[in-house]
């Protein structure tokens, strides 16, 4: 059951020219969203552009939708949900592509700025399962809003431009590390010491006269933070900055086949899962749904997390702008819908090859990746997909000559992993994990093959027209 490479499809030069030219407009694509909030307002964006209409518009005007029609809902700026009506009722189920916009990153707590020895800091808490090793001595920058009381929202985005500061955490010196190498690798750097290193010159006191002040090199960022954004130190209180690697994705290897980036888990599938939607030209038989998620590096909680009814509302919105709403239908439409739950899978290393199983992992240049289920340790805590359902998968993406593989997280009682699927599953859908191969996944910079990228698109668009 060896499965070519997928370059090898791609002789002609035209050919290879739609693998690499959709890979740039995924680079820039992640290299300027490294937030959920970025990523959800670049794909709204679009999305109005290419003729969507805002749901809360067309609820507003109660305007009677048909096949045909584009809907995209908005949730908080960081969830978005987009609907291409079919020529079927959609109480006879949707095809689903289901991704999340977050990413493993540090968040800055509510309370963060300080100063130590003369120099300022961010406190910070980490977002997502990381080695907290590898985000130390890297160039950091920080993105995200402050939301001030009288209503205004400062938008922030510090450390991508050639002249901007970057910002950093700092790590012992190697001639002073004995006992830090000496601990698990867990330990070597804690949660607590990911502080983000942010300035160091004090603030002038004009003459002895003056009132003393106190965290002189902290009093002098606030001013900075004043002057340039005005904001103060209580605005702390009422933002979400995060701390993301600073720079843009790179082409990776001496034949730029790979793309190195911050966030490819899980944007490498929310990409193509949006363009995929951009792509359906002709009006689909069953209605096509992209549906992109906050929260799930974290368990998918709270409001724009998958565990929200935003999905089901949203439906429920759409169905009775068509008319034909009911409780009952609802149902039906849910449980009739068919999903690729799009998330990232481990690419197999040859340098850790210990924890894979050769037969059953994903490879980089293989293409599309589907895993029947994820978990760990028995299959706790996954969707475990039908084989009928696999069946019919297999055959979309063979009729369509998408390259696909299957594949598991690691070796059984290695370790285990999961995704939207399970939540989706609850509604009785058939639901699949499907996504793109990644080397690094959660470290700072990870790394994604092109071609893998762009049979992901090819499989979601076959996806929307045959399931």
């Amino acid at each position: 059951m060896e499965k070519k490479n997928a370059w090898l499809k791609y002789t002609a030069e035209e050919d290879k020219k739609k693998v690499f030219d959709f890979a740039e407009g995924y680079k820039k694509f992640i290299s300027d969203c490294k937030t959920e909030r970025e990523c959800a307002k670049e794909f709204y964006e679009k999305a109005l552009a290419d003729g969507y209409k805002d749901l809360e518009d067309v609820i507003a005007t109660n305007t009677t939708l048909k096949a045909g029609d584009k809907i995209i809902a908005n949730n908080m700026g960081k969830e978005i949900a987009m609907f291409i009506l079919g020529k079927e009722d959609i109480e006879k189920g949707m095809n689903i592509l289901g991704a999340h916009i977050d990413s493993p990153r540090m968040d800055l707590k509510q309370v963060p700025l300080y100063e130590d020895t003369e120099m300022a800091l961010l406190d910070t808490h980490y977002y997502g399962g990381i080695k907290k090793y590898q985000w130390v001595t890297l160039p950091l920058a920080l993105h995200g809003v402050i939301a001030k009381k009288d209503g205004t929202v400062v938008t922030v985005n510090i450390g991508e431009k050639p002249d901007d500061p970057v910002f950093g955490v700092s790590d012992l010196l190697i001639h002073l590390s004995g006992d830090q190498l000496e601990k698990k690798g867990a330990k070597v750097v804690e949660g607590e010491n990911l502080d983000v290193l942010i300035g160091s010159i004090p603030k002038e006191q004009k003459d002895d006269s003056d009132d003393k002040i106190k965290d002189r090199v902290k009093a002098n960022i606030l001013d900075i933070l004043s002057k340039e954004y005005g904001v103060d130190e209580d605005d702390f209180l009422s933002a979400e900055i995060e701390v993301v690697p600073a720079g843009a994705a790179r082409d990776y290897g001496f034949d730029r086949s790979m793309i190195m980036g911050y966030g490819h888990d899980d944007r490498v599938c929310a990409y193509p899962s949006f363009k995929a939607m951009l792509e359906m030209k002709e009006v689909p038989q069953k209605t096509s749904v992209c549906l992109l998620v906050d929260k799930e590096e974290i368990g998918s909680v709270g409001a724009s997390g998958m565990t929200s009814r935003f999905f089901e509302n949203c439906v429920a919105e759409v169905m009775n702008l068509t008319g034909k709403y009911t409780e009952l239908s609802l149902r039906r439409a849910l449980r009739n819908s068919k999903v690729l739950s799009s998330d990232v899978s481990a690419a197999f290393d040859p340098m850790y090859p210990s924890v894979m199983e050769k037969k059953n992992c994903a490879y980089f240049g293989k293409g599309l990746v589907f895993n029947k289920y994820t978990g760990a340790r028995g299959k706790s805590g996954s969707n475990d997909a039908n084989a009928e359902y696999i069946a019919e998968l297999r055959n979309i993406m063979d009729k369509n000559e998408v390259s696909f593989q299957t594949s598991e997280l690691g070796k059984v009682d290695q370790g285990g992993g999961g995704t939207i699927a399970y939540i989706l599953a609850k509604y009785g859908m058939n639901v699949i994990d499907s996504g793109v191969a990644v080397l690094n996944m959660h470290a700072p910079w990870e790394i994604i093959s092109k071609v893998d990228l762009y049979e992901a698109l090819r499989g979601y668009i076959a996806f929307l027209i045959e399931a």
